[in-house]
């Protein structure tokens, strides 16, 4: 079934018509291929996100990946977004604050409340029906299009006005106390500037109910808290960085703003978003029925808001961008290596491990890879026809963390061979430590 955003065809319908813009697509500075036309190397970057199944191949989905929004990605991207989320919930949910995970749904925009965040769908063939009703002025086109975008289902573009409905069945959970928080986190729809369709972006979001006295230290407080968790997972901790929103850019129904960014080669963007928002929304969303709002923090009161939205497409985008090495040595007769490393943090590499079983190996050689003690690994690969060296290389640009080799005499001597991504370094372990060795090395970096 197809379906078509119909606000822009409302804009379209109650402005005069402007030249064609492509405003959503990223700079031209952003792409290119060529030394001349990729001065930061963006291009390069991008196609070993491809070669190495981070993001699956095509322009325009390429092109998705560094407007910072869902892509089509490949299964080591989708294994690093899933790492990077659990992460973010663990982070939001685990921490010493009082925090809950909610779960909302998209409603009809007829039975919302607010219709905060919204953009609404309907089947094209409604839509179809109502434009070739020639008889209609243009002013009863009009109202017959906000009508069917009433009774539409609704997109919605971030999960703040769930966590607010959300509030007073919360309370209870709490015995009324502040502060508290509601976190979620999932699919958002990104609204378009008219030239192009809405797109889609995986979000997180927290919601924090505090006392109005406290709300500014709060704010402070949470966006410390973000900075330091990007920083934790970072090669170069100092390309993340937190500056204030300037006035002219503040929300409707916010008082302060800070966001948290990332420094890319072509300019810094934004990771994620915190806002001071009052208690305008909460009222509205609850008509204004301060009895039920009220909570205790050494005296009553309706609490104030601060919000906290991320972007984890971007996010996802800006831990690759800030683990990519290039190193460089001489090996024993002098000559200048040069090589690729995706040094992800142990927690977010999607594999963790690289299984080299040999070429022609026999079945009981084979066997190893299905025992127990990998189950740690995410994928086990086998040797294709190449060189050891090379294939080193290629665990080394996907990130790898360890590579094991599996021989004729581990049958025999029960020793394997481990290579470590960012040492180089050859070790040799019994297959009964491998399992052990991993989980401490991970828990290890987890725990820094």
């Amino acid at each position: 079934m197809q379906s078509h955003c119909v606000r822009s065809v409302l804009c379209t319908l109650k402005r005069p018509p402007r030249r064609e813009t492509r405003a959503l697509q990223p700079p031209s500075r952003h792409r290119g291929t060529s030394s001349g036309d990729d001065p930061h190397g963006v291009g390069r970057f991008m196609q070993l996100c491809v070669d190495r199944h981070y993001v699956s191949p095509g322009h325009t989905n390429t092109e998705l990946f560094q407007r910072g929004v869902s892509c089509v990605y490949g299964p080591l991207g989708v294994e690093l977004r899933r790492n990077l989320l659990e992460q973010w919930w663990r982070s939001v949910t685990r921490s010493s604050a009082q925090v809950f995970g909610i779960n909302t749904l998209c409603r009809s925009r007829d039975t919302a409340t607010g219709g905060r965040g919204q953009l609404g769908i309907v089947e094209s063939g409604c839509l179809k029906h109502l434009i070739e009703k020639h008889e209609l002025s243009k002013e009863q086109l009009i109202q017959e299009l906000e009508k069917l975008i009433q009774r539409s289902t609704s997109l919605r573009t971030d999960f703040l006005q769930g966590a607010l409905e959300q509030f007073v069945p919360s309370l209870d959970l709490v015995n009324r106390k502040l502060p508290f928080g509601l976190a979620e986190f999932g699919p958002c729809f990104r609204p378009s500037d008219g030239s192009d369709g809405p797109a889609e972006v995986t979000q997180t979001s927290l919601a924090w109910f505090c006392s109005p006295r406290t709300s500014s230290q709060w704010l402070d407080h949470w966006a410390q808290q973000r900075l330091k968790w990007w920083r934790k997972f970072a090669l170069s901790p100092s390309d993340f960085s937190s500056i204030d929103v300037p006035a002219e850019e503040l929300e409707e129904a916010t008082s302060r703003g800070v966001r948290i960014v990332y420094s890319f080669p072509w300019g810094r963007e934004p990771l994620e978003t915190l806002w001071s928002r009052g208690h305008t929304e909460l009222l509205q969303t609850h008509k204004g029925v301060h009895s039920k709002l009220q909570c205790r923090d050494g005296r009553k009161s309706v609490p104030h808001v601060v919000s906290v939205t991320g972007n984890m497409d971007r996010g996802v985008m800006a831990f690759l961008c800030n683990s990519l090495q290039q190193l460089k040595k001489e090996d024993g007769m002098q000559k200048l290596l040069r090589r690729k490393v995706l040094k992800l943090h142990p927690v977010l590499a999607p594999v963790k491990v690289a299984l080299d079983i040999g070429r022609g190996a026999n079945m009981e050689l084979r066997q190893v890879r299905s025992t127990s003690i990998f189950c740690v690994a995410w994928r086990i690969s086998e040797t294709v026809p190449t060189s050891m060296e090379q294939l080193n290389a290629k665990y080394d640009e996907m990130g790898v963390l360890f590579a094991v080799v599996v021989s004729e005499n581990t049958l025999e001597s029960g020793l394997l061979q481990v290579r470590s991504r960012d040492t180089t370094i050859r070790e040799t372990k019994h297959i009964s430590e491998i399992k052990n060795f991993l989980s401490r090395y991970i828990s290890a970096a987890d725990n820094l």
